[in-house]
């Protein structure tokens, strides 16, 4: 799915206070490999980050790629794609005002509306919408591992062959330093596919990246016990988070990464404090028995 927008902005975890058992994404699981403290900031704390004009770039190329294919196949075309670009961005701003407050100016708009543009022509150099017909868009799925945690996510689009093989492709518009977003997209899709054999009983054929601003495609073929490996790791991901939560010890991991990372002021590495860790609920649940999850990876 993602440029990640947020907490709380165009969530992908469903309605918040859905209260279902520890639940884990792509996002935060990468978020805890890259830096167990930017974990603690996004997922326990719920700092609120203000999106960014690449984020919300991200969300809307992507807005846009969806739409276009509820399209007849004749006219998924750059014209019709380019025309829906402006609604889709006023839409996304009803959803989520805060959006609006991005640009100073109607001439930013337009030109960050114009980059926008760009990476639609890009994905036309990569793919003809016309002659495919995915099987599902945007599509929640998740399944419970282990003893009981749930792995969830949205997957940009899904397609089937006649013969049942399934690709999941998944559009990337820019973000962080190539080999170290790539690393972090390889991982994504490893969730998705892992998730997807487990719920239907297949491994996916093809996990397919789409670099948009690149005009590039990526393809990954995954095989089965190379996801029976991927889930042990994220059981065991998900079993070091709850012990960092257990001993309110969520480290900083400082990598190049932390040139992009909007929490540098509470970061030790920079000089800062976190804040207090939250106390458990009234119920007396851990702080990470339900996080909320942000909007999945749709880099800007």
């Amino acid at each position: 799915m993602t440029v990640e927008l947020p907490t709380g902005v165009l969530d992908e975890a469903g309605p918040v206070g859905e209260e279902r058992g520890p639940s884990l994404s792509p996002s935060r699981a990468a978020d805890f490999k890259t830096c167990p403290l930017l974990y603690r900031f996004r997922a326990i704390d719920r700092i609120p980050e203000q999106p960014t004009p690449d984020q919300a770039r991200g969300t809307l190329v992507h807005a846009v790629l969806e739409r276009l294919f509820d399209l007849p196949a004749g006219e998924r075309t750059p014209e019709s794609a380019e025309a829906s670009l402006e609604p889709e961005w006023r839409r996304l701003v009803e959803e989520a005002p805060e959006l609006a407050d991005l640009f100073a100016t109607p001439e930013a708009t337009a030109e960050w509306l114009g980059s926008a543009r760009e990476l639609l022509e890009g994905y036309f150099t990569l793919e003809d919408p016309q002659r495919l017909e995915p099987a599902e868009r945007e599509s929640m799925v998740e399944v419970t591992v282990g003893d009981g945690l749930r792995l969830r996510g949205i997957i940009d689009r899904l397609d089937v062959s006649p013969a049942g093989d399934i690709r999941v492709v998944d559009y990337k518009s820019g973000g962080a330093p190539r080999e170290a977003f790539e690393a972090r997209a390889l991982f994504q899709l490893k969730f998705y596919a892992l998730v997807l054999w487990r719920t239907r009983g297949v491994v996916p054929k093809v996990l397919r990246l789409l670099y948009l601003s690149d005009r590039e495609a990526c393809d990954y073929a995954p095989d089965l016990e190379e996801l029976k490996r991927f889930e042990r790791t994220l059981v065991a991901l998900w079993q070091a988070i709850e012990r960092a939560t257990q001993r309110r010890e969520f480290r900083p991991k400082p990598s190049r990464l932390c040139d992009w990372c909007r929490h540098q002021a509470l970061c030790p590495e920079f000089g800062g404090t976190p804040p207090p860790f939250p106390e458990p609920t009234a119920a007396g649940e851990p702080a990470t028995a339900h996080p909320q999850e942000g909007a999945e990876d749709r880099p800007g």
